[in-house]
Formats: structure tokens, C-alpha cells, sequence
């Protein structure tokens, strides 16, 4: 999985892994858009390029197996990445692939991913990420997931 330098085009590997408590102590609000440790509960992942310790972007994830899904709590970027002037381009993407791979390898065909967006967002999930309007929430199944991971996973 890669990011891309906006300014130089330089794809960058990256890794995603669990946070770590001593993380909690550098996810500000004014940089990270929430209040992170009130998603210590749930599983929360870092976004890191390979060799950095700088963390890009953060995803929190809630498994729902009775529902076949994976539910993104939360999900951001830091504030130099987010919008027209951002540093590096696929981060949330990368997140969103990466927790499509957890709800296939958990669920199989079943597979689902979703998200409540704030409305304003919403549109953006839609179009860039083929996610479907299902009542309060987004949500992407088989086969739109699979095209997903394999877009940022593979490249493809």
C-alpha cells in the first residue's frame, strides 16, 4: 500500500498497525479533528509511511459480527493532509482498504464496511469510494469491496 507526495509525485510505502497507548499522547485534537482516547475501547490503527514515526492518518474500527461487518468509528487524516493543499493523497483511502480486508478475511462474500459521515462528507464517500446510502450509514459489500482493496492494496 502506497501514499503519494502531492508536490513530487513520490509514491511512499506505507504500514498500518495498531496504535500504541504511548501514541494517545500525540493525537491532539487541533491536529487529528477528535478526541482519540475516547476510542481506546475499540480497535484503533495508525497510518504511517514505512520508517516514519509520523502518524498521517487514524482509523477506529468496530467488528459487528451478527452483521457481517466492520463499522469505522472514526477515521482522519492529519490536518496537513486534509483538503486541496494536503501533503500526501490516499491516506483515508488506504484506511478504508484496509479495513475492507478485515471484514473479507472476518466474513468472506458477506463482507460489509461502514461508516456514518457527517453530511457534507457524505457525497465524497459515494463517488470516490462506491459506498451506497443505507439509512443512517455508508456502507460497500462484495464485489465493490474486493475493487476497493485491490485499487489501493494492488494498484490495480
Amino acid at each position: 500500500m502506497t501514499i503519494i507526495d502531492t508536490s513530487s509525485k513520490v509514491e511512499h510505502q506505507i504500514e498500518i498497525t495498531p496504535i500504541e497507548d504511548v501514541d494517545y499522547k500525540v493525537l491532539t485534537k487541533s491536529r487529528y479533528f477528535f478526541d482519540w482516547e475516547v476510542e481506546h475501547e475499540y480497535e484503533v490503527y495508525k497510518l504511517q509511511i514505512v520508517g516514519s514515526s509520523e502518524i498521517l492518518g487514524l482509523i477506529s474500527l468496530e467488528r459487528i459480527p451478527n452483521e457481517w461487518r466492520v463499522h469505522i468509528r472514526l477515521l482522519t487524516v492529519s490536518k496537513e493532509n486534509k483538503g486541496e493543499g494536503k501533503k500526501y493523497d490516499k491516506i483515508a483511502g488506504n484506511l478504508i482498504a484496509f479495513s475492507a480486508k478485515i471484514a473479507v478475511n472476518e466474513y468472506a462474500e458477506y463482507a460489509c464496511v461502514s461508516l456514518r459521515p457527517k453530511s457534507q462528507i457524505a457525497e465524497h464517500y459515494i463517488c470516490k469510494y462506491n459506498m451506497i446510502p443505507t439509512g443512517m450509514t455508508l456502507s460497500i459489500e462484495v464485489p465493490e469491496i474486493l475493487n476497493l482493496i485491490n485499487l489501493y492494496d494492488h494498484g490495480k
